[in-house]
């Protein structure tokens, strides 16, 4: 583990000892959803004035701010407001603004992925080839994958056996350069065997100033888009920076982002990141939720993730990685009964 810095320790050291005072303790453990998600977006405003001042810190004291988050907000009973309308994983959503229609429940297939490797990957070809072929029998459109799963080969697989219009195949590029991205485009319709993407998102942009630095990928992409390789474009955000970015942007058109009601694994507070997603739907960004059971975190509040996620209006559709066929199924009834 990397030595922490002296400035740094004492930084943990103020927020452990805050987090574990008397009067946090009955203040957070009396609060209501609502205080306690004020009290996440304090620590959200503390967290980015130390990023401000040393940037260097940014990963640890993002970690915290996650881990304070996580520990105030599990096993307590959220109080989520009733839904507008019953909801059904299968039925028919569009993108935005780019006309794409899909599935409201998208199929992960990264769990976990890194280095060409992902929980889904684990179940090996013919494991993740039947998941994804039995969430379309059940009516589910939408296969999200990536380079960096490694499960584009396991995706093409199950497209063979389906009607390729009736599938929206959503990948995503690590490409920083335009000939790796035009390199990526040519190679991810291969190893996909399609001669179209519906959707490719830069993976992963992190920076601030994303838009200005990778113009040049966003170009190959546009022409992509015009060339008819891809139908929309996109990115995929890891930093409430970069998702500020991706709202002020006319080029974005599908925005991926991390979204749970507990604040694990995302880019700041939930309530912080949502005016970000009003500010997208307002737009007409096609808005896909992602870490909706926050990375495994909520494996076992699921109805209460998924009740969240769509009581929230700013969502067009949700990925949520199934590691098993009784998994996936059991996803889609609980959407039904909320």
């Amino acid at each position: 583990m990397e030595k922490l810095r002296v400035r740094d320790r004492r930084i943990l050291g103020k927020l452990n000892e805050l987090i574990r005072s008397p009067v946090s303790r009955a203040s957070i453990s009396g609060c209501s959803v609502g205080v306690a998600s004020g009290w996440n977006a304090w620590f959200s405003n503390i967290l980015m004035v130390h990023m401000r001042r040393a940037p260097e810190s940014d990963s640890l004291l993002r970690m915290a701010g996650e881990w304070l988050s996580f520990q105030w907000s599990k096993g307590r009973a959220l109080e989520l407001p009733p839904l507008p309308r019953k909801f059904a994983a299968s039925e028919e959503v569009v993108l935005g603004k780019t006309g794409i229609k899909t599935s409201l429940l998208a199929m992960g297939t990264g769990t976990q992925g890194r280095n060409k490797h992902s929980n889904q990957t684990a179940l090996g070809q013919d494991g993740l080839t039947a998941l994804l072929l039995n969430g379309y029998a059940n009516g589910l459109r939408l296969f999200d994958t990536a380079d960096t799963y490694g499960s584009h080969a396991h995706v093409a697989a199950a497209l063979k056996q389906v009607p390729r219009e009736r599938v929206t195949v959503l990948t995503k590029t690590i490409a920083r350069d335009p000939a790796s991205a035009r390199a990526d485009l040519d190679r991810f319709r291969r190893e996909l065997g399609t001669d179209y993407l519906d959707i490719c998102l830069m993976h992963c942009v992190r920076e601030a100033d994303w838009t200005d630095r990778f113009r040049g990928v966003m170009e190959v992409l546009s022409e992509a888009k015009q060339q008819g390789i891809i139908r929309a474009h996109g990115c995929s955000c890891h930093g409430i920076r970069a998702l500020r970015a991706a709202a002020r942007s006319p080029w974005v058109e599908i925005d991926q982002v991390r979204l749970n009601p507990i604040g694990a694994h995302m880019d700041a507070s939930p309530n912080t990141v949502l005016r970000v997603l009003h500010q997208m739907r307002a737009e007409g960004k096609g808005i896909i939720g992602m870490k909706i059971l926050g990375e495994g975190d909520m494996r076992n509040r699921v109805p209460e993730a998924l009740h969240y996620a769509l009581s929230t209006g700013v969502l067009n559709a949700l990925t949520v990685g199934a590691e098993s066929i009784a998994e996936q199924e059991d996803l889609i009834r609980q959407i039904a009964a909320l």
